[in-house]
């Protein structure tokens, strides 16, 4: 799960930078630390359509979020909005990731009913092994 951790906003997407235009609104683009998974992108998107106003990120590239604001002096509280979304996003994936997990360790124990009870204590130590840092 440390990859998931790691995705935060970073900086301003340097080959996009914010620009003033005559429109009543600035796109602005952040840069991820690390390529987000499609499927977290996903959740992030579902997420990001009930900010206001919306932010999206592109589930094959994965790694910049696309925002707008209307006057300049949104862009701070807007970036404090998508990192709390990120975070909760990443919370979610893992809690997903983990349940996902734990169906398939009892998936497995109970394929294994036959088998001996030190087998099964074994394979529920297994099972719930910690690889996080």
């Amino acid at each position: 799960m440390q990859v998931i951790n790691d995705i935060k906003i970073v900086s301003i997407d340097t080959e996009r930078p914010p620009r003033v235009r005559k429109e009543a609104y600035i796109d602005v683009f952040f840069t991820l630390a690390v390529k987000a998974p499609s499927d977290w992108c996903e959740d992030f998107n579902a997420l990001g359509r009930k900010m206001d106003p919306s932010v999206k990120i592109d589930k094959d590239n994965g790694l910049c979020i696309e925002a707008w604001v209307k006057h300049m002096d949104h862009i701070q509280p807007q970036l404090d909005r998508i990192k709390q979304k990120i975070k909760l996003c990443n919370q979610q994936y893992i809690e997903k990731a983990l349940a996902r997990a734990q169906a398939l360790a009892d998936s497995a124990n109970s394929s294994l009913e036959g088998q001996s009870k030190e087998q099964n204590k074994l394979n529920s130590i297994v099972a719930a092994l910690n690889f996080d840092g």
